[in-house]
């Protein structure tokens, strides 16, 4: 096991650590409270300008908006309609630095297919739009780390494309954005702040926050596993908590709050011989725009943009949701997607800035960073795609009230592990896959997800050949993953390992129901389980996908959250 594991030990160390800081002179420099990927970033960020990090998460890393976005780094083509220049060029700057430098294992290019409709005037009109979008990615100091676009006619499209109804264009333009894993990239970003020396710790949430007068030195917490309740004091608290941005400053103040409201996005898991294409698709609706996403063995379609204000920790997905999606996707394609075709489906939440804008598809994709009160840094707002920068201007705020000379942030040059060496280690893949004895579609399937790291989880299949089986129902993974995300990715639960560690939760027919009972086994002798546990894991996961199954067949919001809130969270262990 790796020294920088995120392993059940760790864990407990973690939280020794995080509990010393009550002694005199042990207090850290900054804690961060929300373990998504701003959070994550700025755990990072600071660390590697040499504070003293700690980071508490509430549930799973990535539990929340952080997993469940259209898993793409772009720079938001639909954002240079608005004249949204300055957004569009810093997303495209930080695209190229991740398919390049951060993260090439988990960043990759990918072509899309703009499908104009209009003889004469659309395609000069997209067609330099996309020319500046391709532009301004040169110009941010970086490559651009993608293939530059081109104008296809309409018989090009449609063999790039036979799925398209030949009436669906008139021809089209190809160009390319990137995508992610975004629950892997959190994990990964999460390992590699540890790796640095910050003290992070999931399933820790904050029940209050500590206070000197006005200001903030603190928080209480509670660890979700034992029930216990501690205090964990630092010099500044940063607020990365997302949607939940409202309730957490609420514990402080009121005063000079930064108001953030949830839009749900939802989308559909298609597989990929439902949709005969080479290259995703971008569609104009009236509301926004619709994604088609290449997706390994699947296609994700997606998606929606509309308000919510029920449960945060679980938004459901409703069947008029699901339904306006195959119409949209349905109006361009020859063999329409049916609700038989729908393998999986999943709701997240976008932290939007609220304005005076009643429709959430106009709110501002902007981050604010504010400082509501001494000890307290709040951010919010922003995209995924430029998280980096979100999680550096709030380290910048927060260092600006250290007394300390803080040193500026590095991370735009500091790679996540796996990423060094991963691309001799592709090129190395037929000779790894003969040494290890797996096929090597296994090897490269591993490391898309582990990169360099991806030997840590062959060697436990050389150690047990039993885990190069793959789990029950979902073929593309093999139980070594399971083991690895427990001892090395800080998996605490089955369904942090389904839903999170792997995609199984929205990639397979059954959601992951046959593989839980031995994702469960398998966890069981690290976490320490007694077959009563592992029951519980098993039948709390089943009670989450019969719950989400059920949302997804009511009419509205209200009716599909009351559905969902049916399965309960995980109960804690002990």
């Amino acid at each position: 096991m790796s020294k920088d594991a995120l392993s059940p030990e760790y864990r407990e160390d973690a939280l020794a650590a995080l509990r010393s800081t009550a002694e005199p002179g042990r207090q850290l420099d900054i804690l961060i409270v929300g373990g998504g990927v701003v959070g994550a970033g700025a755990a990072l960020d600071a660390v590697t300008r040499g504070l003293k990090v700690g980071m508490v998460e509430a549930r799973d890393w990535a539990s929340g908006t952080s997993s469940r976005s259209s898993k793409l780094i772009h720079g938001g083509l639909r954002y240079l309609e608005m004249l949204d220049f300055a957004l569009v060029a810093e997303a495209l700057k930080e695209r190229g630095l991740l398919i390049q430098r951060i993260a090439p294992h988990l960043v990759k290019p990918v072509p899309f297919l703009y499908p104009l409709t209009h003889r004469f005037y659309e395609r000069p009109y997209v067609g330099a739009g996309i020319m500046l979008y391709d532009t301004m990615g040169l110009t941010s100091g970086n490559s651009r780390g993608v293939p530059v676009h081109k104008h296809l006619s309409k018989k090009a499209t449609l063999r790039a494309a036979p799925s398209l109804k030949d009436d669906a264009m008139i021809g089209s333009i190809r160009y390319y954005d990137a995508q992610v894993d975004d629950a892997r990239y959190v994990a990964n970003m999460v390992r590699t702040a540890a790796h640095y020396g910050a003290t992070v710790a999931n399933r820790v949430s904050v029940v209050d926050f500590l206070r000197e007068g006005e200001r903030v030195v603190g928080a209480r917490v509670k660890d979700s596993e034992t029930g216990r309740e501690f205090d964990v004091f630092a010099r500044q608290v940063v607020n990365a908590t997302g949607v939940w941005t409202d309730e957490t400053q609420a514990m402080v103040t009121d005063r000079g709050q930064l108001k953030v409201r949830a839009s749900k996005g939802v989308h559909l898991v298609v597989p990929r011989d439902r949709i005969q294409s080479t290259v995703g698709m971008i569609l104009r609706t009236e509301k926004s725009v619709l994604f088609v996403i290449p997706w390994g063995r699947h296609w994700i379609v997606g998606t929606t943009d509309t308000d919510w204000n029920l449960d945060k920790a679980h938004p459901a997905a409703t069947s008029a949701d699901i339904d306006y999606l195959l119409e949209h996707v349905n109006r361009v394609l020859k063999t329409p997607l049916t609700r038989e075709d729908v393998e999986g489906v999943y709701a997240g939440l976008r932290p939007l800035l609220a304005g005076e804008n009643d429709s959430t598809a106009k709110l501002s994709r902007e981050h604010v960073v504010a400082h509501p009160v001494p000890g307290l840094v709040v951010v919010a707002g922003g995209k995924w795609t430029t998280y980096r920068v979100m999680a550096k201007d709030a380290v910048d705020e927060a260092a600006r009230a250290l007394d300390d000379k803080v040193p500026e942030s590095c991370t735009s040059t500091i790679p996540l592990l796996g990423a060094v060496g991963y691309k001799a280690a592709w090129n190395l893949r037929h000779r790894t896959a003969e040494h290890y004895g797996v096929h090597v579609v296994r090897v490269e399937h591993l490391l898309n997800r582990y990169g360099s790291l991806a030997t840590e989880v062959l060697e436990l299949i050389r150690a047990n050949p039993d885990l190069g089986e793959p789990l029950p129902g979902a073929d593309d993974y093999l139980r070594a993953e399971v083991v690895y995300a427990t001892t090395s990715e800080g998996a605490r639960h089955v369904e942090d390992v389904l839903a999170r560690r792997t995609r199984i939760s929205i990639e397979s027919w059954d959601r992951g129901v046959s593989a839980a009972p031995v994702v469960a086994e398998l966890m069981a002798p690290i976490l320490n389980w007694s077959p009563e546990r592992v029951e519980q894991e098993v039948a709390h996961y089943e009670a989450r996908v019969e719950a989400e199954r059920l949302s997804q067949e009511q009419p509205d919001d209200v009716s599909a959250d009351a559905a969902r809130l049916k399965a309960h969270d995980i109960a804690p262990l002990a």
